[in-house]
């Protein structure tokens, strides 16, 4: 399982939607893309939250996996094809999304944008 940065905030804030994505901590393995630890380290600055302690959350809890050459080529691809239909769909976006399809990942999230991926929406 590959949690995206909208599954951790859903965590941390403690929602329905966040029991969600502790029980998959629980029962599978899972992993994050580098790129989350961006959007996550800048949702950290906003809410002033304690950053040690919400990373290392993060990292017991998933492997990370870095942005790699392969990842990044495909996510140009990605973000060009995602955009004829969908509008927004982000480079972030395109990055998570070929993260989940090189490594064969279901991505756990709430985000729209997934909607019709190998997607597990929250």
């Amino acid at each position: 399982m590959l949690l995206d940065t909208y599954a951790w905030i859903e965590l941390f804030n403690g929602t329905e939607k966040g029991l969600k994505v502790k029980k998959i901590i629980e029962e599978k393995t899972c992993f994050t893309s580098s790129i989350c630890l961006a959007e996550l380290s800048e949702w950290i600055e906003k809410e002033n939250l304690n950053r040690n302690e919400l990373l290392t959350v993060i990292r017991k809890n998933s492997t990370i996996i870095e942005a790699e050459q392969q990842v990044m080529e495909l996510a140009g691809i990605i973000k060009v094809q995602q955009r004829k239909t969908k509008k927004g769909f982000g480079l972030v976006d395109a990055i998570i999304l070929a993260t989940a399809k090189v490594y064969n990942l279901k991505i756990v999230t709430g985000d729209q944008h997934f909607k019709g991926e190998n997607a597990i929406l929250l």
